[in-house]
Order: structure tokens, then C-alpha cells, then sequence
């Protein structure tokens, strides 16, 4: 992954980020409870809302194929996806590090309770489970586990 290049996304970046969160988001199967919204309504929210009030990181190949998206939003890790033929090569483990880099005082994040391969990533990178949901609270109505990161 040496020849992949993270930088800040900027509006024209929308769509790609978009497709990066869609995409990963349906590779990842039944480890993620299908979305609630179109992937219209996706593309924009991510063109009106993530990109232009949140910091976005895209990670593009040497050609410019989007790979993966870390959105920051306050201490929130907002959303990190990397796409499912790139995973398990240390684009995420890298997008995790500029996360903790960005917010040297602590991060915290939701993933659902089905990810256990997100888990698995996020228990190795230093972060531990400090709640549980029913999922009451978030869009699909699925169990969660919120997990936080401080730094040592």
C-alpha cells in the first residue's frame, strides 16, 4: 500500500467518497445490517453534508482509484471504510493512525455489534468497549458497540 496517497477530500471528491462508503458497505455483507437509505440519498449527504462540514480523508491508488475514507467529525471517527479488495494490506491500520494523529486526546466510534472483523481491528489498534446498544438508537435498529481510544 506504498503507492497509496491520503489527503483531505474537497467537494469534486464527493462522489468517489460516496461510492467508497457504498460500495465497502455492501461488499461487508451480513457483517453490516443493510442501509436504510438509496444510494442517491447517500451521495447526497456525503456532497452536502460530510464533505463541506467534516474532515474527510480520501485514499486513492497511483491512478486515482478511490480505496478508502476516514470522516472525522469532532472526536467522532464518523465513518472509515476501505474497499473490500484492499482490505487486510494496512490501509485501514494507516487511516486509524492519522485518526489518533488528528485527535491526540481520544477517539470514539460506533460499529455494529454483527462486525466482529471491525472489532477485532479496532480492540488491535488500542481501543476499548465502553458501551452497548440495543440499536434502538441509530437508523437500522441494530445492536451496537461504541468503543473509545486514548491516547497512552
Amino acid at each position: 500500500m506504498d503507492a497509496v496517497v491520503v489527503r483531505r477530500a474537497v467537494i469534486a471528491d464527493a462522489r468517489a467518497v460516496a461510492d467508497v462508503l457504498i460500495g465497502s458497505r455492501r461488499a461487508a455483507g451480513e457483517a453490516i445490517p443493510a442501509a436504510v437509505h438509496m444510494d442517491a440519498e447517500v451521495r447526497e449527504w456525503v456532497r452536502t453534508v460530510v464533505v463541506p462540514g467534516r474532515e474527510v480523508w480520501l485514499a486513492e491508488d497511483a491512478d486515482g482509484r478511490p480505496l478508502g475514507v476516514l470522516v472525522l467529525h469532532g472526536d467522532w471517527v464518523d465513518q472509515l471504510y476501505v474497499e473490500a479488495d484492499v482490505t487486510g494490506r494496512g490501509l485501514g491500520s494507516r487511516l486509524i493512525q492519522l485518526a489518533k494523529s488528528r485527535r491526540p486526546d481520544g477517539l470514539q466510534l460506533w460499529t455494529f455489534a454483527t462486525n466482529t472483523g471491525a472489532q477485532r481491528f479496532y480492540l488491535r489498534h488500542g481501543f476499548t468497549v465502553v458501551e452497548t446498544t440495543d440499536g434502538s438508537g441509530n437508523e437500522e435498529k441494530a445492536p451496537d458497540i461504541r468503543f473509545a481510544w486514548t491516547a497512552p
